[in-house]
């Protein structure tokens, strides 16, 4: 015995010995979360979440074709949400906590499945290249380019570091000084294009998962999958669109 912890078989209480060295752990969550149907459940929530907040992001965006008046206020009435429970900022805050966990819960079970994937091919696949499908590649890639275009976006319209001609509380100006310039359109349009894609693949896969798929629901929700992702691609670019074409201005 090394300690009263110790038992026979040289594991701690709580923890199941899987006859391979590894401890299984014993709670519902803890086995939810080290099964593979639990991570594709926790990947397929966390879709979900940023895809309702895609939504209100998008349609708060198009808000910028009703003028500097009508989007500065409503920069402003995000701050003030909650008032007077919460303080000035803190439900914008709240949110970005939320979609934080949702982010890095995405992407560690993204991760984790991928690996477990590799780990389950036939040995004589070790030593050559993965065919990997369209959507696979997509959603890996995908993936990879907004992880980047979230980093530059918070840079470039939240703390304003690489936004030149920005000023701070003036939201529709810095967003007309972002779409200004060419590498802001480019970045923005070729981050939205990989969006749609993921969202394309990614929403009928989380349907899958949540079991919500069925043999004849099929066409339906690959259907929904492609016009959601197509609204969400558009509205978004409508917005650099709308700065280049001189409708925001």
């Amino acid at each position: 015995m090394s300690g009263p912890m110790a038992t026979a078989t040289g594991t701690r209480p709580g923890a199941r010995d899987t006859g391979s060295g590894r401890r299984r752990p014993s709670t519902t969550l803890g086995l939810l979360w080290h099964s593979t149907v639990g991570k594709k459940a926790v990947m397929a929530v966390s879709g979900l979440i940023m895809l309702l907040y895609l939504v209100a992001h998008m349609l708060g965006n198009l808000k910028i074709f009703f003028g500097a008046a009508d989007f500065d206020g409503y920069a402003h009435w995000l701050r003030t949400i909650g008032d007077p429970l919460l303080h000035h900022g803190w439900f914008l805050w709240l949110v970005r906590v939320l979609l934080v966990a949702a982010v890095a819960a995405h992407a560690v079970t993204a991760y984790q499945l991928s690996r477990r994937d590799r780990a389950a091919r036939p040995a004589k696949y070790v030593h050559k290249r993965a065919r990997t499908s369209y959507a696979t590649r997509t959603m890996r890639w995908g993936g990879i380019i907004l992880g980047l275009f979230v980093v530059w976006h918070l840079l470039d319209l939240t703390t304003l570091t690489v936004n030149e001609h920005a000023e701070p509380g003036h939201p529709y100006a810095n967003v007309v000084a972002t779409f200004s310039t060419w590498y802001g359109d480019v970045v923005y349009i070729v981050a939205m294009l990989a969006l749609g894609l993921h969202i394309r693949h990614g929403f009928w896969s989380a349907a899958q998962t949540l079991g919500a798929g069925r043999a004849r629901r099929d066409r339906t929700l690959k259907a929904a999958a492609n016009a959601l992702a197509l609204v969400l691609t558009l509205g978004f670019i409508s917005v650099p669109v709308g700065v280049m074409t001189g409708l925001v201005g």
